[in-house]
C-alpha cells in the first residue's frame, strides 16, 4: 500500500527532519530577509533532483514532484521565516543570532515538508499525480509571502492546496481544523494624538498627550462590547502606547499601534469607523488633533468544508493520531488565507505541546515536541493520497 509506504519512509527520516530543524532553529532569519534559509531549501531539492524555482515572489521556493502514476496537482505549503526575539532556551539548537528566533515553528515546518519531500522521491514511481512543496518566505509580516508567490502564476495550475502549523497549545497527536472560518482576518492601526505638551506643574496650559491616549484606549474597549451585534466576533487590542520623555513634563504627542481581528468584512469595516469616531470626540472633546492609518493584513482563514472533512478522515490513517476534531475558530491570523481564496484545500493544527516545557508561540521560551513532525508529514501525505 502506497500510504504505508509513505509513512515508513518517514519514520526512517525522523532523525534527519529533527536535524534539519534544528540547523534551521540555530540560523534563523526575519521576515524579507531569509536568504540563507531559502539558499538551504533550494540546496536540498538540487541534492535531491527535485525540479525547484528560487526567488519565487521573493525568497520563495517551490519544487514540484511527479509521480510515476496519474492523479492531481496537490500543493503542500510551509513558511521558514522567524520573529525579531531573543531566545532564552537551553538548548544545544539555540538560536545562534541576537535577537532572532524561530518562535512559531515555522523551522519545524520547513523540516516536515523537506522530510515529505525526500520520502516522496524515494518512491516517486509509485507516486500518483504531482507533489507541489510551496517554501513560503514572510508569513509573520504582513504584507507577506503568500500572495506574491500566488501571484507569480506558479500554482494556477494546482488541484488543491492544504498546510498545517505545528500548534504548542494542543497535545501531541491531536489534528484540528474548521469547516470553513478557522483564523481571524488580521489586521493593524496606528494612531497619533497630537496635542500640546508643557511644564508638569502647569497642565493646564497643555493638552495632555498621555490622558488623551488613555481616553482613546479605554473607549476602544468599548467598541466590540457595546457596538457590535453580540453574536459577531471581534477583537481590538491596544499593543503599543508611546508617549512622553521626562517625568516632569506633559507629553505634546503620544502614539498608539494596535490589532484588529475579524471573520467578516461588515464587522471589519464597522470597527475602521468606529476607531475613527472614536479619535473624532475624544480629540474634539480635549481640544486636540489626531492621525489614524488603518492597514489591512491577512484576510480570515476561510477553509473548503469538502476538504477540512478529508484531512480529518485523513488523520485517521495515521496511527500516532489519537484525536482528529473539528474546533471553533482561533483570533490568530495567517496568511495561508489567500491560497485558500484562490484554490481548494485546508489548513490545520497538528498538536505539538511539549509537557514539560510549555510557553506559546512568540514567547522567548516557545518550543514544540518534535514527535510532531512526523504525525503533520503523515497527515498531509495521508490528505494528499486521499485526495487522488
Amino acid at each position: 500500500m502506497m500510504l504505508t509506504k509513505l509513512f515508513s519512509k518517514i519514520d526512517e527520516l525522523y532523525e534527519d527532519m529533527v536535524a534539519t530543524r534544528r540547523y534551521l532553529h540555530k540560523h534563523p532569519e526575519l521576515s524579507f530577509k531569509e536568504e540563507k534559509t531559502a539558499a538551504y531549501i533550494a540546496n536540498t531539492y538540487e541534492e535531491l533532483g527535485i525540479p525547484y524555482q528560487k526567488n519565487v515572489g521573493g525568497n520563495g521556493v517551490v519544487a514540484t514532484l511527479q509521480g510515476g502514476k496519474p492523479g492531481k496537482k496537490i500543493a503542500l505549503r510551509a513558511d521558514f521565516d522567524a520573529l525579531p526575539i531573543q531566545e532564552e532556551n537551553d538548548v544545544s539548537y539555540k538560536s545562534t543570532v541576537a535577537n532572532v528566533m524561530h518562535a512559531c515553528g515555522h523551522d519545524g515546518h520547513t523540516a516536515t515538508l523537506l522530510g515529505i519531500a525526500k520520502a516522496a522521491k524515494a518512491l516517486q514511481d509509485e507516486l500518483p499525480g504531482t507533489l507541489v512543496f510551496v517554501h513560503q518566505h514572510a508569513e509573520e509580516y504582513a504584507p507577506g509571502g503568500a500572495k506574491p508567490i500566488i501571484d507569480t502564476g506558479i500554482l494556477d495550475n494546482v488541484d488543491a492546496v492544504f498546510g498545517t502549523h505545528l500548534w504548542s497549545n494542543t497535545p501531541l497527536g491531536t489534528i484540528e481544523t474548521a469547516d470553513e472560518a478557522f483564523m481571524a482576518g488580521a489586521d493593524r492601526f496606528e494612531i497619533e494624538i497630537i496635542g500640546k505638551g508643557g511644564h508638569g506643574a502647569q497642565p493646564h496650559q497643555t493638552k495632555d498627550a498621555v490622558l488623551i491616549g488613555s481616553q482613546v484606549v479605554t473607549a476602544l474597549q468599548q467598541i466590540v462590547s457595546r457596538r457590535l451585534d453580540p453574536l459577531s466576533t471581534a477583537v481590538v487590542t491596544v499593543g503599543t502606547f508611546e508617549a512622553g520623555a521626562a517625568f516632569n513634563v506633559v507629553a505634546g504627542t503620544a502614539k498608539l499601534t494596535g490589532t484588529v481581528r475579524t471573520f467578516d468584512t461588515a464587522v471589519q469595516e464597522q470597527i475602521k469607523a468606529e476607531i475613527e469616531k472614536v479619535l473624532q470626540g475624544i480629540t474634539t472633546a480635549n481640544d486636540a488633533g489626531y492621525s489614524y492609518e488603518y492597514i489591512e493584513g491577512y484576510p480570515p482563514v476561510i477553509n473548503h468544508p469538502a476538504e477540512a472533512q478529508l484531512v480529518l478522515k485523513a488523520a485517521e490513517q495515521v496511527t500516532e493520531v489519537k484525536h482528529a476534531n473539528s474546533v471553533l475558530p482561533t483570533m490568530t491570523g495567517e496568511d495561508f488565507a489567500y491560497y485558500l481564496q484562490n484554490k481548494p484545500g485546508a489548513f490545520f493544527f497538528t498538536g505539538a505541546m511539549k509537557e514539560d516545557h510549555y510557553y506559546p508561540h512568540h514567547h522567548p521560551k516557545f518550543d514544540f515536541d518534535e514527535r510532531a513532525m512526523i504525525v503533520a508529514a503523515k497527515t498531509l501525505l495521508s490528505t494528499y493520497i486521499a485526495y487522488q
